[in-house]
This record gives C-alpha cells, sequence and structure tokens, in this order.
C-alpha cells in the first residue's frame, strides 16, 4: 500500500511539473531527489517495511539509512548542476550527524537504548528541526522555487530524523507507522472538535482570524489537505509530538509534564510566523499542540493526530482569513 501510495504521487509530481513547465532538463535531478525523499517518509510509515529493514540493518548499520538522504541531494545537486563542495558538506553534515549523535546516545543492547532522554535526542533534535526552520538549509536547493525548497528541506529532515530515531536509536513509543486502530476515530474526533470548540472564538477575540469562507478555498481542500498532511501535519508531529513529547516525558519522569512541555514549546515554534513576535499565534498553537499531543497519547500513534493537525490547518484556509 505504502508503495503504491508513493506511485501515485510520484505520478502526480511529475504530472504537476509538465504543468508548471518545471520539465526542464535540471527537473531530472531534483524529480528524483523528491521521489527518494517521499519514498522515505511513505514507505517506512508501513510496518511491514519498516520491521523489514530494522531486522536486516540492525542498529548499528542503522546509519546507512542516513546516507539515503544525502544520496538524493547528491542527485539533485549534480542534475541541476548546483553542486558546491561547501553545499556538500552542509549536506552531509545535516544527514549524517543526528544519527551520529543517537549513536552516542545509546543504541542496540545499550541501557539506554529505546529510552529517549538523553542531551544527546534533543541535540540531534535541534539539528534537525533548526536549520528547517530558520531557513538554513534553503541553501542546499538554490532552483528552481520556493515551494520545492521547502518540500525538499522538509523531507530531507524527516529522513535525517527516521534515520537517527527509529534505525539507530531505535527509539521506543514514536508510533510512526500509518494504519487504522479501533478507538482511533475518537481520537481524530474529539480534539478536533476541542480545538474548534476553543481556538475559533479565542482566536476572533484576540482579532487573530475573521470568518471568511472561500469558495475557492474549499476547492483546494481537496488538492492541498494530502500536500499539508505529509509536507507539514507528519513532519511536525514526528518531531514535537514522536520524539520531543516522548522524550520529555521520560526526562521529567512524568509523562504530562513532558505532554505540556512539549505543546508550549510547539507554541513557541510560531513565533516569528507573520510578524515577530507572533503571541497570537504562540497561544493558538499552543492549544492546538496540546490536543495534537492528547491524540498522540491516547493512541501511541502519529497518525490520528497528524490527520487532526492537517484537517486544521485545512479548514482554516477554507473558513477563515489571517489579519
Amino acid at each position: 500500500m505504502a508503495v503504491l501510495l508513493w506511485a501515485v504521487l510520484s505520478l502526480g509530481a511529475a504530472l504537476y511539473a509538465i504543468r508548471e513547465s518545471l520539465a526542464t532538463p535540471g527537473y531530472f535531478g531534483l524529480l528524483v531527489a523528491f521521489l527518494v525523499l517521499l519514498a522515505g517518509e511513505i514507505w517506512l510509515a508501513s510496518p511491514a517495511i519498516l520491521k523489514s529493514l530494522q531486522a536486516a540493518l540492525g542498529p548499528r548499520a542503522g546509519i546507512i539509512v542516513a546516507f539515503v538522504p544525502l544520496a538524493a541531494y547528491f542527485a539533485y545537486a549534480l542534475g541541476t548542476g548546483t553542486f558546491t563542495w561547501w553545499r556538500g558538506g552542509i549536506a552531509a553534515a545535516y544527514a549524517v550527524g543526528p544519527s551520529l549523535l543517537a549513536a552516542s546516545a545509546g543504541g542496540g543492547k545499550s541501557a539506554r537504548a529505546g529510552k529517549l532522554g538523553a542531551w544527546q535526542d534533543y541535540a540531534a533534535m535541534l539539528v534537525i528541526a533548526l536549520p528547517i526552520k530558520l531557513g538554513w538549509l534553503r541553501v542546499l536547493f538554490p532552483v528552481p522555487d520556493f515551494r520545492l525548497v521547502y518540500l525538499l528541506t522538509v523531507l530531507m529532515g524527516v529522513n535525517a530524523a527516521l534515520a537517527a530515531f527509529v534505525f539507530v536509536r531505535r527509539a521506543d513509543g514514536i508510533g510512526y507507522a500509518a494504519g487504522w486502530a479501533p478507538g482511533w476515530g475518537v481520537n481524530y474526533v474529539v480534539p478536533l472538535a476541542l480545538i474548534a470548540a476553543i481556538d475559533i472564538p479565542l482566536g476572533i477575540s484576540l482579532r487573530f482570524i475573521s470568518f471568511g469562507p472561500r469558495h475557492a478555498g474549499w476547492q483546494a481542500i481537496a488538492a492541498n489537505a494530502p500536500a499539508i498532511f505529509l509536507f507539514t501535519a507528519v513532519p511536525e508531529e514526528l518531531l514535537f509530538r514522536g520524539l520531543l513529547q516522548n522524550a520529555l516525558g521520560k526526562t521529567l519522569a512524568n509523562e504530562t509534564a513532558g505532554w505540556i512541555a512539549a505543546s508550549i514549546i510547539f507554541g513557541f515554534s510560531h513565533i516569528a510566523n507573520g510578524r515577530f513576535p507572533n503571541w497570537k499565534y504562540v497561544l493558538l498553537a499552543t492549544i492546538a499542540g496540546f490536543f495534537y499531543g492528547y491524540a498522540w497519547r491516547r493512541s501511541r500513534s502519529l497518525f490520528p493526530g497528524a490527520l487532526v493537525h492537517a484537517s486544521v490547518d485545512a479548514l482554516w484556509f477554507a473558513l477563515f482569513r489571517t489579519l
């Protein structure tokens, strides 16, 4: 199923390139990089594929997976003619660095294997997240436009995180698996309803949003929702819930404290969105993050929370205007 989904999305990417007149000679390298990185995100969400690869590689050889995003970068750089040694060095440090940190924190039969919370775990998370958030990774992908650069940087981050924490660190309880289990409907509906009940009136009263449904917005949801899910919801839920909330729950020796702390950090990660400091966004995102964390905590899977996250963003786009 994961391979089929990847194939469908790959075909969509190729058709999009043709429609947007992006299919230049250099685009082939960009497309190869995108498809390799997308395969990492989608294929590893299949429990069967993930378990097979983990068994085949073992924790020590798991660092090999970190070279997949690096290979994808070289396919892009050589295909587009943008390769330089300094860019290659940055790509190598970004792809492999988190896995080296994870390996130093514990792996295999180590007493710390599987239990997040070491300082190296937090360092690896920062190494993965900050370059994307601050736009530093854009230097690796100078062509062709911002939209595709964003997708490539996010996918590279997801692949680096999976290599470090799923293959090398073998962290427990991340929940990076697509699927559906009994009771997960509640873990989707309840958080979505509570976010709507709290954030909508609060956002309107704070003059952060206003109700303004757009016909074009509804039409765009069908096209945008899968992209929001894959390139915003899944990466952020992996970082803030599967990794950060997971680790803080063990560091603070209290899952509830870890849940609250991760929600606050998630909120503060939005402080520079729009005008700085955007305290209104911080508050609303913290509340939303609290309920995304609830979905992860109840299901022990990123999937329900990522669906809630994608639904919130898609409905916001369709129904509200940001002031």
